[in-house]
């Protein structure tokens, strides 16, 4: 019987696995669940998550493949314990807390490096994986650090997905360009340097051709950097607009009555409701001279 990789995820089996460590080490600490995730994570790391079987990990571990389904229901599941798994690295890291910009980038820049260690994470990505308690923390630091903007908190969560995308984004061409290199042993830009066929015709293109001899393709820049800091410019930009609707939509009450005010039309707004209160606060000041 085949249980492998054709087998639909079971989420709540997943959140069992995820979220009870006592599940992680068996009776017989010769195998134990926390040693099929560490086992799966070397293969894939070394092959890639199509590679990656429970028939080669039992035989790596020197198991049948039946008795790996004592531990875990299938690659489906492991898949999911095997992202938490790594996410583990960043636990407990803060970086650059002094403000929400440096702690967003700082936190993006993390999530990087950790997808260049463990380049299959890019081929495991989803909107419907299960998260496990080292991913919920690493979604906590940035959820904490977006929030720290002020926004509201609809725009907090949307935040963090604006720039994990970026990580993903840019985890997955890195992942390309270093198939494609195994593939056919050019690098990235040694395969480009060899269109010369398809640069003879730039000229058809002004454009193009104007920022080519312009030195545009020279030295590019670092798209991950780039985007992220445009990024990050944007939901700034986002901060100060946000700011400014709340002074406008602010009421402005009467210092001496505490009514509200109607917004000014035009020059300095409004303390005092009435000349009535006008005259008390004058009263006052005199008063307490």
């Amino acid at each position: 019987m085949n249980r492998d990789d054709d087998r639909p995820l079971d989420p709540e089996r997943t959140v069992d696995l995820l979220w009870s460590p006592a599940t992680w080490q068996a009776a017989d600490e010769r195998l134990s669940l926390s040693r099929i995730v560490a086992t799966a994570v070397e293969l894939a790391d070394a092959d890639g998550l199509a590679e990656l079987s429970m028939r080669r990990i039992a035989d790596r571990l020197g198991y049948t493949t039946m008795a790996l389904y004592r531990h875990v229901p299938g690659k489906a599941e492991l898949i999911d314990l095997m992202r938490d798994a790594v996410y583990a690295r960043l636990a407990g890291t803060t970086g650059d807390s002094s403000d929400w910009r440096s702690g967003l980038a700082d936190w993006a820049r993390d999530n990087r490096d950790l997808h260049r260690r463990h380049r299959w994470l890019a081929d495991s990505a989803g909107r419907r994986r299960v998260p496990g308690p080292n991913i919920m923390s690493n979604f906590e630091r940035a959820l904490s650090i977006a929030e720290s903007t002020g926004l509201p908190p609809a725009e907090v969560p949307a935040v963090v997905e604006l720039i994990g995308g970026i990580v993903e984004g840019a985890a997955r061409g890195e992942q390309e360009d270093e198939q494609r290199e195994r593939q056919t042993g050019q690098t990235h830009q040694q395969w480009w340097e060899s269109r010369d066929s398809l640069y003879e015709r730039v000229g058809d293109y002004p454009t193009l051709r104007r920022i080519w001899e312009a030195g545009g393709y020279d030295r590019p820049v670092d798209a991950f950097e780039f985007g992220l800091d445009r990024a990050l410019d944007g939901i700034e930009a986002l901060i100060h607009r946000r700011d400014a609707d709340r002074d406008e939509k602010e009421p402005v009450h009467c210092v001496v009555c505490g009514v509200v005010l109607p917004a000014a039309a035009r020059g300095r707004p409004r303390s005092y409701c009435s000349h009535g209160c006008r005259q008390r606060a004058y009263r006052r000041r005199q008063s307490s001279e």
